[in-house]
């Protein structure tokens, strides 16, 4: 532990931490854009400077770590010019479409230059401009609003290692984008599009179906298979219209394709809602759960009867839990009398 000043106030934090994770700790807010907590620390944006006793210049918190007697100050007239300069510098080559922007009520850019009055117009000139043309149906790469915060990159490394993307070009001509410009090709799992601090990455399949009014969360889990993802369902008028996760459920906020992507079934008008029973005819009948089993159960004894049980077999689910499956292939086991039990668990 190390013992160190921030805005004049005494605290004690572990040695290998960085002054904006000791600030955080303690209730003292740093604004920041490439930073993310569970990424390592990048030291892009440089809104998260910082003035340091006995430093001629001011550092970014995000990459400096503490030391014994350190004496921080995070919030100075220069500190927060400089903190604007950088937000107006980053809007001069911005879009300004918040009007019609997903991300809009998400956007850590948005909500920055709002407390600090920036509407990039101070510095006029070129913009860089960047067509549209993913070839995948999950996600929207807009990369005009890209503010090479690097996030992105650094999650498809760090976390799904699959290095799908990286920085390319250079100076002015800097873009993250995979290899040779070409569509995004991945596993679509979203995680690019979690830690996006602008509109740069957004989901297609929510794009103009509500941002927040009216927008309500419910916790979930994922239904796709036994890990038990945590969810949180964005719904609008008794529809899923996003997926997101948060950073302190069990899965730590990450999400893969069919957690993030996969919802549309459950609002499709080919779901099962009530248990049916197909008769001689062909047709299908609806009726009771309990009719439905009662008449499963005398087939299954008729089956037995003539066939033997290993004419039947049982079909689990990869989306049960273990505890479901266990029990499943216990009935077909001791309960049937077959071993005829297989899964889908290839997905």
């Amino acid at each position: 532990m190390v013992s160190l000043t921030i805005n004049n106030k005494k605290v004690s934090v572990p040695e290998d931490l960085t002054i904006l994770e000791a600030a955080s700790r303690n209730g003292i807010k740093v604004p920041t854009l490439c930073h993310h907590p569970q990424l390592t620390p990048f030291g892009g944006c440089r809104l998260c400077v910082v003035s340091v006793k006995g430093m001629p210049k001011p550092v970014a918190s995000c990459t400096t770590t503490v030391s014994e007697g350190m004496e921080v100050t995070t919030s100075t007239p220069e500190i927060e010019d400089l903190r604007k300069l950088v937000l107006e510098l980053i809007l001069s080559d911005h879009p300004n479409d918040c009007m019609t922007c997903e991300a809009t009520g998400s956007c850590a850019l948005q909500e920055l230059a709002y407390a600090y009055g920036v509407r990039g117009e101070a510095y006029p000139g070129e913009r860089r401009v960047y067509a549209k043309r993913d070839g995948n149906p999950f996600i929207e790469r807009d990369m005009e609003k890209c503010i090479l915060c690097g996030r992105c990159v650094k999650v498809c490394d760090e976390v799904q290692g699959v290095e799908a993307l990286d920085f390319t070009y250079r100076g002015f001509r800097s873009k993250i984008c995979p290899s040779y410009e070409d569509d995004l090709d991945c596993e679509f799992c979203g995680q690019c599009v979690s830690v996006c601090p602008t509109g740069a990455l957004t989901g297609k399949q929510w794009a103009r179906r509500g941002r927040y009014e009216g927008v309500r969360e419910v916790d979930t889990t994922c239904p796709y298979c036994g890990t038990g993802c945590t969810l949180t369902t964005h719904v609008k008028g008794n529809e899923i219209v996003r997926v997101s996760s948060k950073p302190w459920t069990p899965n730590e906020g990450w999400l893969c394709v069919k957690g993030r992507f996969g919802y549309k079934y459950v609002s499709s008008p080919d779901r099962l809602t009530k248990p049916l029973i197909r008769r001689a005819s062909g047709e299908f009948e609806e009726t009771s759960w309990t009719a439905a089993l009662e008449y499963t159960a005398a087939w299954f004894k008729k089956i037995r009867e003539k066939h033997s049980a290993d004419a039947i077999g049982g079909l689990s689910s990869a989306r049960c839990t273990n505890e479901e499956n266990y029990l499943f292939q216990k009935f077909m086991r001791a309960g049937v009398g077959t071993n005829n039990v297989d899964h889908c668990a290839r997905l």
